[in-house]
């Protein structure tokens, strides 16, 4: 339970749903994962010969019209069709049925999703239309759909949820800080049930323009994108961008049981914290990130000793990674190079704000198939990186607790603390 609350009831995950890099679908995403598989590919979406990165992992063989018409689509961001079918994947896994849901029901069922970017793809994508004199083809919501808060009420309408609909944005940790929001407003009564998650598509030549300015791209392996993203290896160069969908569905416990919803895991422990220290760069001490996984172990009652897996925030970067290394050593103690570990942007990039979503998606899979996922292109470690990271091959083992952890621009950082929920 979350401890520091007054009132606590007990939160589980009853559903879920992916539309990732490496697949659609939860047993795609999972599959995929398992096996290792990389959703990194040469951007075809765009033109980017006169890029220096030319790499992306993006979404592959997405039925855009089931999601909404072309009319409608004219009208929304890319993350809205994407978020669009992982909820409706949560909401069919939990066995949830909104448009048999009275008025009473809806106001019980809220909205939370993080994300990074939102609408600002498609606000640069209407901007060109006006700068190049084609309003014609501008979308009459361009200002609505390109805020951020236009992506949950998205949501909210296409099921009919009446209960609070909200946006964190808080970069690389949106999700993470999403799910542990809508994971209190159950524990403390405010909601029934919450769909929650995280959603970006932040590959657009304006956005991929921006991060090489800051030259926090890869553009070493655009001729083998599938080996391009390497946390923790010697030889890494830098972020991938990614995007997708990682959505799911909360509910409180007794809630849960009496209606026979199968249950994946219990979200129990929650930290924050912030550096304090740069618009983009970690302090090198990796004190605040390892406090905020000390936060969410005190959250759920539990030691470094009964963690059995990480899921890395593992972003590729010569500094984040090494960094993210010595705040693990801090958080864990003795135990962090007994835990395994593993980062899930080997696989699928960065997808921005989506990312703690992404990386649940990850811990969730080790829970239930029994199998921790690798990080792929580990194939020289960096000796400053010197931790369990599960390299190239995933590996058999009984995971029980999960630690996800996730860092942003910004110096913010998030931990969450999932448990696997046995003998009810």
């Amino acid at each position: 339970m979350l401890r520091h609350f007054k009132q606590p009831r007990r939160v589980v995950i009853t559903g879920i749903g992916c539309v990732t890099p490496i697949g659609i679908g939860r047993e795609a995403f999972w599959s995929g994962l398992v096996h290792g598989r990389s959703g990194v590919r040469t951007i075809e979406s765009f033109d980017v010969s006169n890029s220096p990165v030319k790499i992306a992992a993006q979404v592959q063989n997405f039925d855009w019209e089931a999601q909404l018409s072309p009319k409608d689509r004219k009208h929304v961001a890319r993350t809205v069709p994407l978020a669009l079918a992982a909820a409706r994947e949560a909401v069919a896994d939990a066995n949830l049925k909104p448009d048999e849901f009275s008025l009473e029901q809806r106001r019980a069922v809220g909205v939370v999703l993080g994300t990074g970017g939102g609408g600002l793809a498609f606000t640069e994508q209407q901007y060109s239309y006006w700068f190049n004199g084609s309003t014609t083809k501008a979308s009459v919501y361009t200002i609505p759909a390109s805020t951020h808060g236009g992506l949950s009420s998205e949501l909210s309408m296409a099921f009919g949820l009446r209960g609070l609909s909200h946006i964190v944005s808080t970069g690389c940790t949106s999700s993470t800080d999403a799910i542990a929001y809508a994971a209190q407003h159950i524990a403390l009564g405010r909601q029934e049930l919450m769909l929650t998650g995280g959603v970006d598509a932040p590959i657009a030549p304006g956005i991929l323009a921006g991060f090489n300015l800051m030259t926090v791209l890869t553009n070493d392996w655009n001729d083998e994108p599938e080996r391009a993203s390497r946390p923790f290896s010697l030889n890494r160069s830098g972020i991938v961008l990614g995007e997708g969908a990682w959505i799911y569905v909360l509910e409180e416990l007794d809630h849960a049981q009496e209606r026979g919803a199968k249950i994946y895991a219990e979200v129990t422990g929650y930290g924050a914290t912030c550096d304090a220290y740069h618009r983009v760069r970690l302090a090198e001490s990796g004190d605040e990130p390892a406090r905020a996984m000390k936060l969410a172990l005190a959250d759920a009652g539990r030691t470094p000793e009964e963690v059995n897996y990480v899921n890395l925030h593992g972003t590729s970067t010569v500094l984040n990674d090494r960094i993210e290394t010595t705040a693990l050593k801090l958080a864990l103690n003795g135990r962090a190079a007994k835990t395994p570990m593993s980062a899930t942007k080997s696989q699928i990039g960065h997808p921005q704000g989506a990312s703690g979503a992404a990386g649940l998606g990850a811990a969730l899979c080790a829970m239930h198939t029994g199998i921790i996922p690798p990080t792929i292109n580990l194939d020289e470690p960096d000796p400053e990186c010197d931790l369990d990271y599960v390299a190239n091959e995933g590996r058999t083992a009984d995971v029980q607790i999960a630690l996800c952890n996730c860092i942003g621009f910004g110096s913010k950082n998030s931990a969450l603390l999932v448990e696997k929920v046995n003998n009810l």
